[in-house]
C-alpha cells in the first residue's frame, strides 16, 4: 500500500516554512529547571508527528512552573487536507489558531458544575432529577450528578440511528436523554459518555443559574482569565483563525468503524463534515466544542495546578480542584472505550508506569479530545500542557507518533525533587 493511499496531507521538505512561533514568548528553559536540549527534543517529536502527514496542523503549549517553554504551531489551519488540491488556498497555522478541543471540553464543563457545588447552589450527590424533574424516567430517578461526572450515569450514548444533526440542537438531544433507558443502574458500570453527559450537565447549569453554559463560562472563567475565545463554539469575528478538522489515515472498516459508531454515533467522515459546519461553531456542545488556542488551554490547566488562582484572582477554591481530581474508583475496563480507565469527577487521570499523559504520571489529570488532542496538568512536574491537532486518524502511523510525543514530554520534563519544589515554591 502506498503511503498516499493512507489519506494524509502534503508535508514539505523544509518544515521551517510551515513553523510559526515567537521566541520572545518562550522563557529560557534553564530558568524553570530544564535544558534547551530537552525542549528541542520535545519539538523534534512534534515535527516527527507532523511528518507522518496525519495532521495538517499541530499546535502545542507547555508551561513549566507557570512559565511558557513552548508555544508553537506547525502546518496549515486550512487548505492542506488530504482531499485539498495543490491550488487550494492555504492558511498557515500559528499559535493564535483556534482548534476545537472536542472531549477535552469535558473538564471545563465539569469544573463549572464543581463551581456550582462550591457555591452551594447544587450538591453533587443530588439526583439529576432534583434539578431536571423530567429526567426521572425509565429507571434514572436515582442517577446523581456525581455518577454523570464519573461516566457512571448509565446513558453513554444517544438512541441508535439518532440523526447527527442533533449536534446543532442541544435541547433536542437532552430531551432524547430524558426518555432514554439506562444500560445499567447508575453507578454500576464505567461507560464513557462521549456527548451525552455534557448535554445533561449543561442543562443543570442553565436551570440553576439562568445562564447558558457559554454565558456562565464567560463570566466565571474567560473574563477573569483574559481568555479571548476559550468557550463553546466560536464567535464570527474569530472564525478566520479556526482550523478545519480532517479525517486522515486508513478509513476504519468493520470492527474499528463499529467502535467509533458506538462512541461517537457517527463515522469519522460524518464527524469531519458536521464539526466543520458553521452551525457547530454557533451551538453549545458542553462535552465537545470549546474552541481555544493551545496557550489558552494550557493557561486553564495551569490555573487548576495553581490551586485555582490566576494572576491573584481566585477562580476556583483549592478544595474544589482537589475534589474534582480525586480518583472515583479503582481502574476499571470501560464498556464504551474498551480500555482500562482511571476517572475522576470530570478529568481522566494518568497512570504509572505508562498512562494517558506519558511515563510515571499517576497524579496527572486532564482529558483526551477525539483521538489526538491532549490537555493536562501534572503536579509532579509542575507542568501544564496542551497538544492540539486538526487531523483525526484512528489507524495509521499518526497515532504512534502522537504517543511518542506525549511520552517524550513526560520524559524530558523530569519529575521534581523535594529540594527543587522548595526552591521554586519560595520564588
Amino acid at each position: 500500500m502506498k503511503l498516499m493511499s493512507l489519506n494524509r496531507c502534503h508535508v514539505p521538505d523544509n518544515l521551517s516554512g510551515v513553523t510559526s512561533y515567537d521566541p520572545a514568548m518562550e522563557v529560557d528553559p534553564e530558568s524553570v529547571g530544564m535544558t534547551r536540549k530537552q525542549v528541542e527534543r520535545i519539538w523534534r517529536d512534534v515535527e516527527s508527528a507532523y511528518k507522518t502527514g496525519f495532521s495538517p496542523a499541530i499546535t502545542i503549549c507547555i508551561r513549566r512552573h507557570g512559565q511558557v517553554i513552548l508555544n508553537r504551531a506547525i502546518g496549515h489551519a486550512r487548505g492542506n487536507g488530504p482531499e485539498d488540491r495543490p491550488e487550494t488556498p492555504k492558511v498557515l497555522a500559528t499559535p493564535d489558531t483556534r482548534l476545537c478541543l472536542f472531549s477535552a471540553s469535558k473538564v471545563v464543563t465539569a469544573m463549572l458544575v464543581h463551581l456550582l457545588d462550591e457555591r452551594g447552589e447544587i450538591d453533587l450527590l443530588d439526583p439529576i432529577s432534583h434539578y431536571i424533574p423530567e429526567y426521572a424516567q425509565n429507571g434514572k430517578q436515582d442517577a446523581t450528578i456525581y455518577h454523570l461526572l464519573a461516566h457512571r450515569g448509565g446513558v453513554p450514548s444517544l438512541p441508535p440511528d439518532t440523526d447527527p444533526e442533533f449536534l446543532f440542537h442541544p435541547k433536542d438531544a437532552a430531551n432524547l436523554l430524558y426518555q432514554t433507558k439506562p444500560i445499567a443502574p447508575s453507578g454500576h458500570r464505567a461507560a464513557y459518555h462521549a456527548l451525552t453527559g455534557g448535554y445533561i450537565l449543561g442543562e443543570i447549569i442553565e436551570r440553576v443559574t439562568g445562564q447558558t453554559p457559554r454565558e456562565f463560562l464567560q463570566q466565571n472563567v474567560c473574563d477573569p482569565m483574559g481568555m479571548e475565545t476559550f468557550n463553546y463554539g466560536l464567535a464570527p469575528e474569530w472564525r478566520n483563525q479556526v482550523a478545519l478538522n480532517y479525517s486522515t489515515g486508513i478509513k476504519p472498516t468493520l470492527a474499528p468503524a463499529w467502535y467509533l459508531k458506538q462512541i461517537l454515533g457517527a463515522s469519522m467522515e460524518d464527524v469531519e463534515k458536521y464539526t466543520n459546519d458553521e452551525r457547530f461553531l454557533d451551538t453549545i456542545c458542553p462535552a465537545g466544542n470549546i474552541y481555544s488556542t493551545a496557550e489558552e488551554a494550557s493557561r486553564f490547566f495551569q490555573m487548576l495546578l495553581d490551586g485555582g488562582v490566576y494572576q491573584g484572582k481566585q477562580i476556583f477554591d483549592p478544595m474544589t480542584i482537589r475534589r474534582a481530581t480525586i480518583e472515583v474508583s479503582r481502574p476499571e475496563f470501560d464498556k464504551m472505550l474498551l480500555l482500562p480507565m482511571r476517572y475522576a469527577m470530570g478529568p481522566m487521570l494518568g497512570d504509572s508506569p505508562i498512562g494517558l499523559y506519558g511515563v510515571n504520571c499517576k497524579n496527572a489529570f486532564g482529558h483526551l479530545g477525539y483521538i489526538s488532542i491532549f490537555c493536562w496538568a501534572d503536579p509532579d512536574r509542575a507542568l501544564s500542557a496542551s497538544v492540539l491537532t486538526s487531523g483525526k486518524s484512528l489507524i495509521g502511523p499518526g497515532l504512534p507518533a502522537m504517543i511518542k510525543l506525549i511520552a517524550g514530554i513526560s520524559l524530558n520534563c523530569k519529575r521534581l525533587h523535594s529540594s527543587e519544589k522548595h526552591r521554586f515554591a519560595i520564588q
